[in-house]
C-alpha cells in the first residue's frame, strides 16, 4: 500500500524551487516505491514568491509564515530550504511538532548550531535527511562501492576541491551566502560542507586538518530583496561588506593514514562549478569531476600490466540509480537529477521508518572538520578534529536572494 505524504517547503527562492521540483519528479521516477509525496503548502517572507512557488508546482495554499508550515496537520515532512539563520528556529518547531525534516547543508550556520540541529531532532525521535547532492552521482555511488570492495587496497591520497566561480564577478550582488550574520561561515560552510561530506562518505574519518582563508572582494553590491539568486549581479547602486572567507583550503590526514587535501573557492575563473576528488591507493585510483558527473576514472591495473592506464567509464544502467532516468550508457543525468535522488532516499527512509544516510548526524561530523579548519585559523597549527557541543543562538526573518 502507498502511503502519501504531505510536504511543506520554506524559502521560494532557488534552492525551494528545485527541492518543489524534486517532490514532482520523485513520484514519477520512482512511482514504485511505497511513499508518494503530495505538495501541501510552501512559505516564504515575499508573498510574490511564495504565490509563485505554489503556482508552479501545485501547492495546495501558501503563506508569508514559515510557522503555519510547521505546525500544519496535513504536512508530515517540512523541508528547509531558507538562509543558513533560520534553520535553527525552522528545525526547532518542526521537531516539537513531531514533522520529519529535510535541511539544506550545512544544517547550521555555524558547527555549534548544527550540533543544536542535531540535538533537538535526535531528541525528537524524527527522521532527518541533508542535502549532499553531489554523493548520489552514479558514478560517485559506483566509486563508493569500488573502495568497499577494496578494488583500491589500502587508501594512500585523498584530493578533493570545489571550485565554483558564483562569485567570480566582483559586482555580483551581497546575497545572504556573504554576509556571516545572514550565512554564519562563507566557503567553508557553502562549499567545504559538501567536500567534507564526500570525503568522509569515500575515505572514511578526518584524524586533524590544517588550514588557511582569504576574502578576495571584500564589498559587493547590495541586493534586492526577493529577487535574483547568489548568481544575480549589480552595479550603480549601494554597496555592502562581505563578512565571511571567499576561499578555503587545507590539508587533512584521516583516520586510515590516507593523507589529502581540501580546496574551495566561490570567487575564482574558469572553474564554473568543479566539484572534485582524486583519491589513489596501494592498488587502483579514482578520478571524478562533477562539470563531467557523467564520467569515472579509474585505474585498476592488472598483474601483467598490460592495461595499465586511467579507463573512462561512462554512467549507464549497471550503476546506482540511472536506470530510472535513463536507459542507455552515455545518456547523461544533471543536478536536479541528484536532487531528486536524494528526495527520494529521504522519502524512502520514512517509508522504511528508518533513519538513513546523510541524516543530521552526518551533518554534524561534517561540521566537527569544519569546527576544526576554523580553529586553525586562529592557531596556524594543526587541530585535532573532535566533537563540539551546541550552543543556542539568536534567529531572525528570511533574508534575499
Amino acid at each position: 500500500m502507498t502511503r502519501v505524504v504531505g510536504v511543506g517547503v520554506i524559502g521560494m527562492g532557488w534552492m525551494g524551487t528545485v527541492h518543489s521540483r524534486s517532490y514532482l519528479h520523485v513520484a514519477e521516477r520512482f512511482r514504485d516505491e511505497r511513499v508518494q509525496p503530495r505538495l501541501i503548502v510552501c512559505a516564504d517572507d515575499v508573498e510574490e514568491r511564495a504565490k509563485e512557488g505554489r503556482e508552479q508546482f501545485g501547492f495546495q495554499r501558501h503563506t508569508v509564515r514559515w510557522q503555519e508550515v510547521t505546525a500544519a496537520p496535513d504536512v508530515q515532512v517540512v523541508n528547509v530550504a531558507t538562509p543558513n539563520h533560520m534553520h535553527l528556529a525552522v528545525v526547532e518547531a518542526a521537531a516539537a511538532a513531531g514533522k520529519h525534516i529535510f535541511c539544506e547543508k550545512p544544517v547550521g550556520k555555524d558547527p555549534r548550531e548544527t550540533a543544536e540541529i542535531e540535538r533537538l531532532a535526535r531528541g525528537a525521535g524524527v527522521l532527518t535527511f541533508v542535502g549532499y547532492n553531489y554523493r548520489w552521482a552514479p558514478l560517485v555511488q559506483y566509486a563508493r562501492q569500488l573502495i568497499r570492495e577494496g578494488r583500491l587496497g589500502r587508501l594512500t591520497h585523498y584530493r578533493s576541491r570545489f571550485f565554483v566561480g558564483y562569485g567570480s564577478n566582483p559586482q555580483g550582488v551581497l546575497s545572504w551566502r556573504f554576509q556571516r550574520e545572514f550565512a554564519g561561515l562563507g566557503a567553508l560552510g557553502d562549499l567545504m560542507s559538501h567536500v567534507v561530506d564526500m570525503s568522509l562518505m569515500l575515505a572514511g574519518p578526518i584524524k586533524r586538518v590544517v588550514g588557511n582563508r582569504e576574502t578576495f572582494f571584500p564589498r559587493r553590491p547590495l541586493a534586492t530583496l526577493g529577487a535574483g539568486t547568489h548568481f544575480s549581479v549589480g552595479a550603480g547602486g549601494p554597496v555592502g561588506d562581505v563578512t565571511n572567507e571567499d576561499y578555503v583550503g587545507c590539508l587533512a590526514q584521516f583516520a586510515n593514514g590516507a593523507h589529502g587535501t581540501l580546496e574551495v573557492c566561490r570567487v575564482i575563473q574558469g572553474r564554473r562549478c568543479q566539484m572534485a576528488f582524486e583519491i589513489e591507493g596501494t592498488e587502483g585510483a579514482l578520478s571524478w569531476d562533477f562539470e563531467r558527473m557523467n564520467e569515472l576514472k579509474v585505474f585498476c591495473p592488472d598483474r601483467h600490466g598490460v592495461h595499465d592506464g586511467y579507463t573512462r567509464l561512462t554512467s549507464g544502467p549497471e550503476h546506482p540509480f540511472h536506470a530510472r532516468f535513463n536507459p542507455g550508457f552515455g545518456v547523461g543525468l544533471g543536478y536536479e537529477d541528484l536532487k531528486t535522488i536524494e528526495t527520494h532516499q529521504f522519502l524512502k527512509s520514512i517509508a522504511e521508518q528508518r533513519q538513513e544516510e546523510p541524516g543530521f548526524a552526518e551533518a554534524l561530523r561534517v561540521a566537527e572538520v569544519l569546527a576544526a579548519i576554523e580553529r586553525s585559523w586562529q592557531s596556524e597549527s594543526w587541530q585535532e578534529v573532535a566533537g563540539i557541543g551546541s550552543e543556542r543562538s539568536p534567529v531572525g526573518g528570511l533574508a534575499t536572494a
